[in-house]
């Protein structure tokens, strides 16, 4: 046989992919995002935390968190999922019995913390000073600057970097089979795995590798489309107003004879 019909029935094959698909559906896709809502979530939240220590004056906050930040960016998701998974395994039978998606989103959300941490702290600093300088200046408080003017404008500067790491989470939840997971927790990367290891053929694999495109392409279109009109603004309608003159929605327009005058041409 030539490499390309080889090819094409190892990872084409449409029976194989029509066996697999109704599981994937009803027991992979949930799961796939369970795991990686789940474990954004949660890393947002210490994502957060982490960046405000990392921008703190205090040293007893700033270093703890670039040392934490250094040793979940550097080591491999997949030895931070065993480290988590196997270590604490454990506890977690003695906590929520053999369930291993708290374990396995726990170690996800380590990981994502990390990296969203260095997100939030890059658009934290990309808010000018002088907005931070503004707010002082009317009365706020230190924190209340922070939470109402700064981190919500840093955060909208990185939204495409955050929903990039949305989307790695994604990929990555394919790593918690390692724990070992019942039929009813398999997600979509092991039910496609399970299907080419009982048919001999690649087909499942690549039609969870599609799940997943169907999953993060719409994703992310979705945040550009966002981030396109946080950048340019809401589009406001123009109307006439009763003198004749134009007014911008939710704006008066000034009457005629309190509009400033116009030059007369001399000729």
């Amino acid at each position: 046989m030539d490499p390309l019909s080889t090819l094409w029935e190892t990872f084409f094959d449409w029976d194989s992919m029509r066996e697999a698909l109704p599981e994937m559906l009803t027991v992979g896709l949930p799961n796939t995002l369970i795991l990686a809502v789940s474990a954004a979530l949660l890393g947002s939240v210490l994502g957060m935390l982490l960046a405000v220590a990392g921008i703190s004056r205090t040293r007893w906050l700033r270093w703890p968190a670039r040392v934490y930040t250094d040793v979940f960016r550097g080591l491999p998701a997949a030895a931070t999922i065993l480290l988590i998974g196997v270590g604490l395994a454990p506890l977690g039978m003695q906590v929520w019995g053999p369930n291993p998606y708290p374990l396995g989103i726990l170690a996800l959300s380590l990981i994502a913390a990390a990296y969203i941490g260095e997100i939030f702290r890059s658009g934290i600093q990309s808010v000018e000073a002088a907005q931070l300088e503004g707010a002082r200046a009317l009365g706020f408080s230190w924190g209340e600057a922070m939470r109402l003017v700064i981190v919500p404008q840093g955060v909208r500067r990185v939204l495409p970097a955050w929903v990039n790491q949305l989307i790695a989470l994604i990929k990555d939840s394919s790593l918690v089979y390692f724990l070992g997971l019942l039929a009813s927790q398999r997600e979509l990367f092991r039910i496609g795995q399970d299907y080419a290891a009982n048919t001999g053929n690649q087909s499942a694999l690549l039609l969870a590798g599609l799940c997943y495109l169907v999953l993060t392409v719409p994703l992310t279109h979705a945040v550009n489309w966002i981030d396109r009109r946080l950048r340019q603004g809401r589009a406001v309608a123009v109307r006439p107003d009763d003198d004749g003159g134009l007014a911008v929605a939710g704006e008066t327009a000034l009457p005629p004879e309190t509009a400033a005058p116009t030059r007369k041409d001399p000729r």
